[in-house]
């Protein structure tokens, strides 16, 4: 198994040790959700803490193996956007951005990796249609399962980029029509 390269970010510790239950609650959501997750392109990966400090030494550590991609304020709290020289391996994929929010409000029932987010490319307004087709009905009405439909939008921010998350409440997966990339190049342009 190929090394991480966030291993031997002390900072990163955490990170570390919590990806491995991060895929298996990620895969056994999917599962449950019958969705073929390497059909979709992820686009990015994101964490959750509970405080600044937190934040500031995961920051640290990404800062060790990647590059500010972008910084911008989103409903009141700063989101990084962390280019991984070396790509995350996360189930079948290769991802090498990550998305560090600053907290906000809301506790999370645990702090680690919290989120991928999918691209489906298409028209923005047929976003949460588009999303839906791609899970079972089951799926949909099983217990415990909630959908969010939101539109956050970053100050600059050109392009929309609504987001359909569906999560257990241990895990989510966000759907998006736009990567990551393609927001923030609209932010610059």
């Amino acid at each position: 198994m190929p090394s991480s390269p966030l291993a031997g970010i002390t900072e990163l510790d955490d990170l570390v040790a919590d990806l491995s239950r991060f895929e298996l609650a990620l895969e056994t959501f999917a599962q449950k959700l019958q969705l073929d997750l390497p059909q979709f392109p992820a686009d990015h990966i994101s964490v959750r803490c509970h405080q600044v400090a937190t934040a500031e030494r995961w920051r640290r550590g990404f800062e060790q193996c990647g590059s500010l991609l972008s910084e911008t304020t989103i409903n009141g709290r700063p989101i990084c956007l962390f280019d991984l020289a070396e790509p995350l391996r996360v189930c079948s994929w290769q991802i090498d951005l990550v998305e560090l929010p600053y907290p906000g409000e809301r506790r999370y029932p645990h702090e680690g990796w919290e989120h991928v987010e999918l691209v489906l490319p298409g028209d923005p307004e047929t976003l949460y249609a588009r999303a839906l087709t791609c899970l079972s009905d089951e799926a949909l009405l099983a217990p415990g399962i909630k959908l969010k439909y939101s539109s956050p939008q970053g100050e600059n921010e050109r392009l929309p980029n609504p987001t359909l998350a569906i999560s257990d409440g241990s895990v989510t997966i966000k759907f998006h029509p736009h990567t990551l990339r393609e927001i923030v190049a609209s932010e610059q342009a």
